[in-house]
């Protein structure tokens, strides 16, 4: 029987799980169809839609050729992450897909793993950011420092412009395990450069630069990939000598027998992840202790980056995210996307400002951006294979300049303390030497660490004797008011301030009523400091004890004791009880040697 209602119990558990993520859930499209939505809304949504599907169409590609895969699945991640987070998610305006923030952790797990090792990451990495987000732990993404993503985001920018040079040069390298690796590959093959892609990534570079200040309403990444494109056709045909390699010439697919060249016109199907390119092994627990740091990262990275760009989004257009509610979304994404060919996807901030600023209104907008993201993918697809290697090359590093913000990072090289400026370099080190799944985990520990050492600057713990002179009472009472949170950072040293009691001390009065918290360290020093209270045969009473307090202390084993432990409403009571335990030790130093209590 006991084990039924251990059954039920966990059953019962289960569904609250299931009906807090429900509520959760679409916390964005909710909070905009209680405002209404109208026809002029829905065209509004359309033509933003449109918009940021042209966007992220040639980036989507270029994202999935940086990491090191076929250019088709940063395109099917656009589509089936950009509509289920856009109806599932906590934002209102927020565009997710492939990042060039992802790029750097995805390109050593292919080296290592491939498609398959990638795609399981991914879907590990979703289930641990839905667990972030039904354990609500959105808000603490506000708490990573400053130095930290600044770091790493400056390093991740220029790990990936650093990644498009073999694209720039049109160069074949084979997979290489690390950024040196990867430069000491280029070194060795600089000798294979291809003048025309040089030429090809230039131009690219400086129309995506120019064109933005001649057309500001339209976006520069289209027309910019449209008119290169075309130059490289005419160039192909009336200059002898020149070839610039494209989607068409490095990709291709095999449809029932007819190789397709560039990317297959077909809608995401369903696949089997870890059968990608390793049939016959299927998922074992050794692929999934080996991946879990990587999954780790792609989560960390992905919730930071999310909520950074629904913060963004909120500033841009007046709303209000659930960072819960996102998180949620964003991993249920990222678990259904390996399902279908995709790969990781978080918040992409560019996309997302494109999207505000073309008058998006709705989530909806995101969501018809992914349909149209599809409809292309299958009608364009012969044309897709047409754009240049080089052009896309140049998209991102253009991408990665606008994202390492040079000036900020030297800014804060200027003006933020020493310890922050370390933080800062390690991080962009780590990633630059190593690589992102490092500096990510060591960027989270050293934000603990930062956290930690802040608080214990500003966590002021003070321990005081109580001035007994209003008090009418024997000697031998101490009182001490503990004010402040006991946390790992100052209760050791408050505590410390208990060791002067004992000697002719009978009582010791522990007034606790402006301690809000306790952490597990405190009361650490708490028990310490009562143990050699104890052994020096001291009484100690407890006042004014908070809930939070009393509760622990009860959990810890503190109950009632006569002669060691009391509990007291305030200090005037426990003042009472400690002259009350004063009389009876006094009648007991007065009672005559053998006598008993009844004599």
């Amino acid at each position: 029987m006991r084990y039924v209602d251990e059954l039920s119990e966990a059953f019962r558990n289960q569904l609250a799980l299931a009906y807090k993520a429900k509520d959760l859930l679409a916390y964005g499209l909710r909070q905009r169809l209680k405002q209404g939505y109208t026809a002029q809304d829905f065209r509004a949504d359309l033509l933003a839609a449109l918009v940021v599907a042209s966007v992220a169409l040639p980036l989507s590609m270029a994202l999935a050729i940086a990491a090191g895969v076929p250019p088709q699945h940063g395109l099917y991640t656009a589509i089936i992450a950009g509509v289920i987070c856009a109806l599932l998610g906590g934002t209102q305006l927020q565009v997710t897909g492939p990042t060039a923030a992802f790029v750097v952790i995805l390109v050593p797990i292919v080296s290592k793993y491939g498609l398959s090792g990638l795609l399981v990451a991914g879907m590990m990495a979703g289930v641990m950011l839905v667990a972030m987000g039904l354990a609500r732990l959105g808000r603490l993404m506000q708490f990573i420092p400053h130095p930290v993503t600044t770091g790493l985001t400056a390093g991740i920018a220029v790990v990936l412009a650093l990644l498009q040079l073999k694209d720039v040069l049109g160069l074949q390298l084979p997979r290489t395990d690390g950024v040196v690796e990867y430069i000491g590959a280029l070194w060795d093959a600089r000798n294979l450069a291809n003048l025309s892609d040089l030429g090809i990534a230039g131009v690219t570079v400086a129309l995506l630069l120019a064109v933005p200040k001649l057309f500001k309403k339209f976006p520069a990444p289209p027309l910019v990939l449209v008119v290169v494109a075309l130059l490289v056709v005419l160039l192909d045909r009336v200059l002898p000598g020149f070839h610039a390699m494209t989607v068409g010439d490095m990709y291709s697919v095999d449809l029932g027998g007819e190789v397709v060249a560039g990317i297959p016109p077909l809608p995401p199907l369903p696949v089997i992840p870890w059968h990608m390119e390793n049939a016959g092994q299927g998922l074992s627990y050794q692929m999934i202790r080996e991946l879990l740091p990587a999954a780790f990262a792609i989560a960390m990275l992905g919730a930071i980056e999310s909520l950074t760009t629904a913060t963004v989004a909120d500033a841009m257009s007046s709303t209000e995210h659930d960072p819960n509610s996102e998180l949620i979304a964003v991993g249920i994404a990222n678990i259904v996307c390996p399902l279908f060919g995709g790969i990781a996807a978080t918040g992409a901030l560019a996309r997302t400002a494109t999207n505000i600023r073309a008058g998006a209104r709705s989530p909806f907008a995101a969501a018809l951006q992914g349909v149209f993201l599809l409809a292309c993918t299958i009608a364009l697809a012969p044309l897709l294979a047409h754009l240049p290697m080089a052009a896309l090359a140049g998209l991102l590093i253009v991408a990665a300049f606008n994202m390492a913000e040079g000036r900020h990072f030297l800014r804060l090289l200027r003006i933020a303390p020493r310890s922050d400026v370390a933080v800062m370099l390690t991080c962009f080190g780590l990633i630059v030497a190593f690589d992102m799944v490092i500096a990510v985990t060591f960027g989270v520990m050293l934000a603990a660490l930062l956290f930690m050492r802040r608080m214990a600057i500003l966590t002021r713990t003070t321990l005081t004797t109580v001035d007994m002179a209003r008090f009418e009472s024997p000697p031998g009472i101490r009182v001490y008011e503990i004010a402040g949170p006991l946390f790992f950072g100052a209760a050791k040293t408050a505590m410390e301030a208990l060791h002067v009691a004992g000697g002719k001390d009978h009582t010791v009065i522990l007034s606790m009523q402006h301690v809000p918290t306790m952490d597990a360290t405190g009361l650490v020093a708490l028990e310490s400091a009562l143990d050699r209270l104890f052994r020096s045969k001291v009484k100690v009473v407890f006042a004014g004890l908070t809930t939070e307090v009393a509760e622990m202390l009860d959990r810890a084993g503190m109950k009632r004791d006569p002669g060691r432990i009391a509990y007291a409403p305030d200090v005037e009571t426990a003042i009472s009880m400690a002259i009350v335990h004063a009389a009876r030790i006094s009648q007991k130093l007065d009672r005559p040697a053998g006598s008993t209590a009844s004599a």
